[in-house]
């Protein structure tokens, strides 16, 4: 099983409208709320997938109660953890176009106990987990070593962790070890403090974060596909030339669909081609919809894979 952790979900809403353009006005085609955060979307995409998984997210306030009756008609198990504030709203607004505005909402504080009730949930979990994907920001007062704790537990029950996050948590989380690490670039260079411009930053970015102390590094470049730093080596990844409609949680199915591939024993580089795949036919859909097995199928016979030189 794969196992997921939301620590800051929220109730995505995303708009699609004729145009966005600056100065003037635009006119709302279609509205639509849905179940958000990283480790929740990274779920959707292995469910839809067909593999097993298992969600767990904190729940609070009415806009917990919104979330837990958007999750209950997804088709995999969720455990909500109550916290007393209410969960975070975030707002998508896309066009037909492509172009994309994203507004996120921080997140409501979580208390030390409702943390350790987190810990509590997963460490019971673990037993049944293969994989633990641990995804997303952390709310406003959640110390940034929380991750890093989270990934010492997973690995004293040899339970495999992907990291998706970034600043403080992921440095921190980066210093115990994870199995992959999963950058988007903005993410990797405030993480390494240095703009990421050309081919030679990306492969050298990579191999950076793998020094820190991550096993195995997938960074990602949106439409130029991936970078990938496994066992020694350093690979590339390369989508087909697509229309992208809405990038928005493309990254969130790159990180599900390889942690997916993983788990039915694809080796690291053909699980990173999936990846690949899923994040660049998510992309292709409008709005902030989720690439189905057949879609991303379509997708994978055409990325191309090669050893970096």
């Amino acid at each position: 099983m794969i196992l997921t952790i939301t620590i800051n979900p929220a109730i995505d809403r995303t708009i699609t409208v004729d145009r966005l353009a600056f100065e003037d006005r635009a006119y709302i085609t279609s509205s639509r709320e849905s179940a958000g955060g990283r480790g929740i979307n990274a779920a959707c995409v292995i469910h839809s997938f067909g593999g097993k998984t298992l969600a767990i997210a904190t729940s609070g306030g009415r806009s917990g109660v919104r979330l837990q009756k958007l999750l209950s008609s997804c088709g995999f198990p969720v455990v909500a953890v109550p916290i007393r504030n209410k969960i975070r709203t975030n707002l998508t607004i896309t066009d037909k176009h492509g172009l994309t505005v994203n507004l996120n909402e921080s997140g409501p504080p979580v208390e030390a106990e409702e943390l350790s009730k987190i810990e509590k949930v997963i460490r019971k979990k673990l037993g049944r987990a293969r994989w633990l994907m641990i995804c997303g920001s952390l709310p406003p007062g959640v110390p940034p070593r929380f991750y890093a704790k989270l990934i010492r537990m997973a690995r004293e029950k040899r339970v495999n962790t992907l990291l998706d996050t970034d600043g403080d948590a992921l440095r921190e989380g980066i210093q115990e070890c994870p199995t992959v690490v999963t950058p988007n670039e903005h993410e990797a260079e405030r993480l390494l403090n240095r703009a990421l411009l050309t081919r030679s930053h990306f492969l050298d970015a990579a191999q950076r974060i793998r020094d820190m102390g991550a096993k195995s590094v997938i960074l990602s470049l949106g439409s130029r596909g991936a970078i990938g730093a496994f066992e020694g080596r350093l690979i590339e990844v390369q989508p087909p030339r697509i229309d992208a409609l809405c990038p928005i949680g493309a990254g969130d199915a790159m990180a599900a669909a390889f942690a997916w591939a993983m788990e039915r024993k694809s080796g690291y580089q053909d699980a990173l081609r999936w990846g690949v795949a899923a994040g660049t036919a998510s992309a292709a859909l409008p709005g902030m919809r989720f690439a189905s097995l057949s879609q991303t199928q379509e997708v994978y016979s055409r990325v191309e894979v090669r050893r970096a030189e």
